[in-house]
């Protein structure tokens, strides 16, 4: 965006606040660097992005930037051969690849049961940084010092140095004794001076010592000598030293050398964790003020409940809130041309000004991809916002107030387009009041003509009757309260508002004298347009009132149609359950008399029979009085007639060809050949074709939109087919398997085997025993099984059923 007026509109006090809540001077530094532009996929995209981390902090979770830098430079010195880096760099780009590593495993977790779609995606330029990691793994200690263990030979040479030492020292100690006997030395301590052993002598017997001298105390009275016979093994230990750093110093090039191997996949990931610094701080902020992700359209400015950011921090120090207003032209517009321009009047200090610089500042934020202080807002995509706010007299540039005022409002005229935001806060002030309204109205109508997005305050009753005249131009009010005379902050779209220059002077206090005889001056007029815009406005607060004493009526009548509704099926519900009931004790005492009837006939041939055919019956008269007894419970619930099929449960709805059917006539399974017509069908049953009606069939038995559903074996079992699974004579289907001391991919091989017999056989719940261990087993399975398709739920068994060691998995049925 090239023009932005983004000092009038406190924009940069705005990134301020947001680079409050960042943990890094990197991630401080790009917040600073946000900028409002046109480019409306990367706007909605960071858009997204802000509220897919503001998601993952209101679920309680966090991430640390503290530490980031700008690696780049570091980065690219690592890809030139033969430059080492230093520990201390080394082990901040090591910082930052752990600190990669651990967002890139966050960004792509499933686990956290989060909408996300942008973050996995700007994540899906990382690539695993393990190998570096484990690269540098042991070799630099946490005070910054290459480790004992970062090669063979730097342990060897460290572990001489250490003998060598101490070979040093026993010798300095005997020579020592000697010396301490015949009182030459000034105390029995050894010291080191240029990195060689040394003993204290007294300077009055140096001569009595032989050795070099390497320096004297401060007081002279004490020289530091090494003897003679020491010499040789002091220069063994330098030796060493330099072999030591010899080969610090290599394997400091080896790790820059691995380090700039991965200075490409470092630098995605540090512009990736700069990104998420600037997310993670917009996030905060957008929760901290109650923020909200804007909706971007073509022809609407629509704000509600929208809040200054700047003032609303200024007001909470405090320990005050900012007055939302809101602000909506589609919302007012009752002409068929929506309003693109708003002429704001009413009191000094009602927030006229402060309407506008909201407007703007948050138009700006939108843009730049932060979330604007409102409830709800849509914004169209402006190619500029330009304001003209505040005092802009220079004695510099000898411009008086209304002189500036016309210079800019004269570029602001060349700038715009119908695509332009422009915000003029008190139009035509700073003159003669008639010049400065006819002034202010051909500046309105400038601006009108091209069709810019046009915000104006003024106190000029022209400009308001400009806009009750023209289409595409609306009037608003600041609110006034006529009994405190106090401003109350609030946005009224839709009617002029009254000044009250003289009411407002009466509250502050100004001679009476003074009021009286302004009143008596105003035009009459002017004092007949101010009590009508008194009524008007009085008029207006009545209508809201009981605009909202009819929302809270229709309100309360809904609920009470809701719950006589709910009553209503309710009672339903229980006459129906009564009828159940019934129908069971009905069927219950049929069977009973039956039954009693067949076991007094005492031939048991005849028994036999009679028995046979007396369960056949009680089957037929069962079906029979369960579908008339269904039909008429849905009549009676539905209010159908019972003999519509669709008061008729019993018949069956939805029947395919190829479906697997039984025949209420013939008590067999047949399969729907083809379909007649609507309520016919020809089945099969083995060589012979029939045809039968729909109402014949009693149930589907396996139905050909399922079988897909179904596993293996189900669909084997639900055709009649009796079907084990083994692989040997001696397997037994079993529920759990254990894995411990195998490494991954062997034990994930066993697992997904075991997983596939147990699906097969139909169970429902595997136990996997891997271990505790360092844990590396378990993430791996767990993580396999959670992409396997055979596995519902994955879960950690209580303690004294293995706890870690353990993993219970829930298979899909």
């Amino acid at each position: 965006m090239q023009y932005t007026s983004r000092q009038a509109l406190e924009y940069d006090k705005l990134l301020q606040i947001i680079a409050g809540y960042t943990q890094s001077a990197l991630g401080q530094q790009r917040v600073l660097a946000l900028s409002p532009t046109t480019e409306l996929a990367w706007i909605e995209r960071q858009q997204r992005l802000t509220s897919e981390v503001r998601e993952f902090l209101r679920a309680g979770n966090g991430f640390d930037f503290a530490g980031l830098f700008d690696a780049r430079d570091l980065l690219n010195q690592a890809k030139i051969v033969g430059v080492a880096l230093e520990i201390n760099e080394l082990r901040q780009v090591m910082f930052l690849a752990e600190r990669a590593t651990e967002w890139r495993s966050i960004a792509q977790s499933p686990s956290l049961g989060l909408n996300w779609r942008e973050v996995p995606e700007l994540a899906a330029g990382m690539v695993d940084l393990s190998p570096l990691l484990r690269a540098f793994q042991g070799k630099i200690e946490p005070d910054g010092t290459i480790s004992d263990h970062a090669s063979a030979a730097l342990h060897r040479i460290r572990r001489e140095i250490e003998r060598q030492q101490r070979t040093i020292q026993e010798s300095l100690r005997t020579h020592l004794r000697r010396l301490s006997a015949e009182g030459t030395v000034q105390e029995e301590l050894i010291t080191i001076r240029g990195d060689r052993f040394v003993i204290p002598v007294k300077t009055e017997q140096r001569r009595k010592v032989g050795g070099v001298v390497h320096g004297a105390s401060s007081s002279g009275q004490t020289v530091y000598v090494e003897p003679m016979e020491t010499i040789e093994q002091n220069n063994e230990l330098l030796r060493l030293i330099a072999e030591e750093q010899a080969e610090v110093y290599r394997i400091l090039l080896e790790l820059t050398r691995v380090l700039g191997e991965y200075s490409g996949a470092l630098m995605i990931a540090l512009e990736v964790l700069a990104e998420m610094e600037v997310q993670f701080a917009k996030a905060r902020f957008a929760i901290e003020y109650g923020a909200t992700e804007p909706r971007f359209v073509e022809q609407n400015v629509a704000l509600i409940r929208a809040r200054h950011p700047v003032l609303m921090r200024n007001l909470r120090a405090k320990g005050m809130q900012v007055v939302p207003l809101s602000f909506d032209l589609n919302a007012r517009a009752q002409r068929e041309i929506i309003p693109r321009e708003v002429i704001i009047s009413g009191p000094n200090t009602g927030g006229k000004t402060v309407g506008l610089k909201t407007t703007g500042i948050l138009a700006l934020a939108a843009q730049s991809g932060i979330p604007v202080t409102a409830d709800d807002a849509e914004l169209p995509i402006f190619d500029a916002v330009l304001a003209d706010i505040g005092d802009y007299q220079s004695i510099e540039q000898n411009l008086s107030t209304f002189s500036a005022h016309v210079t800019n409002i004269d570029f602001i005229s060349k700038a715009a387009t119908n695509r332009s935001l422009v915000l003029l806060d008190e139009l035509g002030s700073a003159t003669d009041p008639e010049e400065g309204a006819a002034l202010a109205v051909a500046i309105a109508d400038h601006f009108r003509r091209i069709g810019a997005f046009t915000i104006i305050s003024t106190h000029h009753t022209a400009l308001k009757i400009y806009a009750t005249n023209n289409p595409g131009v609306l009037n608003a009010a600041v609110g006034f309260d006529e009994r405190t005379l106090q401003p109350t902050y609030e946005l009224k779209m839709g009617v002029p508002g009254a000044s009250a220059g003289i009411n407002i002077a009466q509250r502050l206090g100004l001679n009476d004298l003074i009021i009286g005889d302004a009143r008596a001056k105003l035009a009459t007029q002017t004092q007949d347009i101010a009590n009508f815009l008194d009524h008007l406005h009085q008029e207006i607060s009545a209508a809201e009132k009981e605009r909202s004493h009819l929302r809270r009526r229709e309100a309360e009548v809904d609920a009470e149609k809701k719950r006589l509704e709910l009553e209503g099926l309710k009672e339903q519900r229980q006459r129906t359950k009564e009828l159940e009931r019934k129908l069971g004790d009905l069927l219950h005492e049929f069977e009973y008399q039956a039954r009693e009837a067949v076991n007094a006939v005492q031939e048991r041939a005849a028994q036999q029979k009679l028995s046979k055919d007396a369960e056949r019956r009680i089957s037929k008269l069962r079906r029979e009085f369960s579908e008339s007894f269904n039909s008429t419970v849905v009549a009676h619930t539905t209010g159908a007639d019972k003999n519509d099929e669709h008061a008729q449960p019993h018949i069956v709805k939805h029947v395919s060809v190829g479906d697997s059917v039984k025949l209420k006539s013939l008590g067999k399974i047949a399969v729907i050949a083809r379909k007649v017509d609507e309520n016919t069908f020809e089945v099969q049953m083995g060589p012979m074709k029939v045809k039968v009606p729909r109402a014949d069939i009693a149930q589907v038995i396996v139905s050909t939109q399922k079988q897909d559903m179904q596993t293996p074996v189900q669909a084997a079992r639900s055709r009649g087919i009796n079907l084990s699974l083994r692989e040997d004579d001696d397997y037994a289907p079993t529920t759990e398997i254990n894995v411990i001391g195998k490494n991954v991919d062997e034990a994930t091989d066993d697992v997904e085997k075991f997983l596939d017999r147990a699906f097969l056989s139909g169970q429902s719940r595997i136990r996997i025993v891997h271990g505790s261990g360092m844990g590396i087993l378990r993430k791996a399975l767990r993580e396999f099984l959670r992409r396997h398709p055979h596995v519902a739920t994955v879960a950690e068994p209580p303690q004294n059923e293995g706890g870690a060691g353990a993993t219970v998995v829930e298979l899909r049925g």
